[in-house]
């Protein structure tokens, strides 16, 4: 595990030698950007505001800027002789349960390892007793010129340290929500239970990021130089201002796939926006039926823009030999990068 910050985790008395490695990756897609007339690299430079001058990274230090726009300079040793007791250490200042952490606050995982063979015992202490307990211990570090405070839990046989985010950094949700005041029926509310209970218990394993797919389908297709694979529109449906109506029609597709594991059979396109005053039905315009919508992301899904990856690489025509293609795709996945 590549570590992005070490020190110690300092439980009570007890002193463990740690590391975090990040427990997630992105696979985020990315672009370069090109200049249109000759496919070049644009390339930025970092420049003085003062005399246009082109800068080199050791001609350049960091400031703050004051609320009336005054630059004051701090330098790296000073950001290091900054009087911070967890500038090293993770210190437990207490436990909650996990079940109360709200989950406006949760930032970002990473997994926390003993850093020595000596540590490895007191390490598997914490982390039984978190386990046992059923607790998160709460601490701060400091990290990449920040402070963090830090939820640590005990997962499977290791300790997982999740960043939060500070309690001031939450925005009041009060201007989100509807205005004024909104009633829906109660039969609405068992339509719509019922409708939870028929789309049924969703597998986040088999969630998979279909559009970076395609985007590498599109990439292979074009390296390659056949056409690129493509999805058929889906065909625009009228609107139905009944709630009850597109709740019932929503339940009827999810019952029928759930029973024939297809997609069950054609429900109405709704657009409860449009609906008359109060949620009524005045205004009704007659409502034309459109295709019912896959689950979003499932692996069939992902599975089906492969397939059709595949189909585009079989239809073209023996262009360039299987190391010119292998070399090719290689490459580009090497370049995708964040813009």
């Amino acid at each position: 595990m590549r570590s992005v910050w070490t020190g110690n985790l300092a439980f009570g008395l007890v002193s463990i030698p740690v590391k975090l490695g990040s427990a997630v990756s992105s696979h985020k897609v990315g672009f370069r950007q090109i200049h249109l007339a000759d496919q070049g690299r644009v390339r930025y430079q970092k420049t003085c505001e003062l005399d246009d001058e082109v800068l080199g990274s050791a001609e350049i230090t960091r400031a703050f800027e004051t609320p009336d726009e005054q630059l004051v300079e701090v330098t790296d040793a000073e950001l290091r002789a900054l009087p911070l007791p967890t500038a090293k250490t993770i210190e437990v200042e207490g436990f909650v349960d996990t079940a109360g952490v709200d989950a406006m606050q949760l930032d970002t995982p990473y997994f926390l390892a003993p850093a020595s063979p000596t540590a490895d015992k007191p390490y598997v202490l914490m982390r039984e007793a978190l386990a046992r307990s059923g607790k998160a211990a709460v601490g701060k570090f400091a990290m990449r010129n920040s402070e963090h405070l830090a939820l640590i839990t005990a997962r499977d046989d290791i300790l997982l340290l999740q960043t939060l985010r500070w309690p001031d950094e939450l925005n009041p949700a009060a201007d989100s929500a509807p205005r004024g005041k909104v009633t829906v029926s109660d039969n609405e509310l068992r339509l719509a239970d019922t409708l939870i209970e028929a789309l049924g218990e969703a597998d986040l394993s088999e969630y998979q990021d279909e559009y970076a797919a395609a985007v590498e389908a599109l990439v292979t297709a074009k390296l390659e130089g056949v056409e690129p694979p493509t999805v058929e529109g889906e065909t625009g449906g009228g609107q139905v201002v009944d709630l009850m109506a597109a709740l019932q029609a929503s339940v009827d597709r999810a019952k029928g796939g759930r029973r024939g594991g297809g997609e069950g059979k054609e429900a109405t396109v709704t657009d409860i926006g449009r609906s008359g005053k109060g949620g009524g039905t005045a205004g009704k315009r007659a409502a034309k039926k459109a295709p019912a919508k896959k689950a979003p992301a499932k692996k069939a899904a992902a599975k089906k823009t492969a397939k059709s990856a595949k189909t585009a690489k079989t239809a073209k025509t023996a262009k360039a030999s299987k190391p010119a293609k292998k070399t090719a795709a290689k490459k580009t996945a090497g370049r995708r990068k964040a813009n």
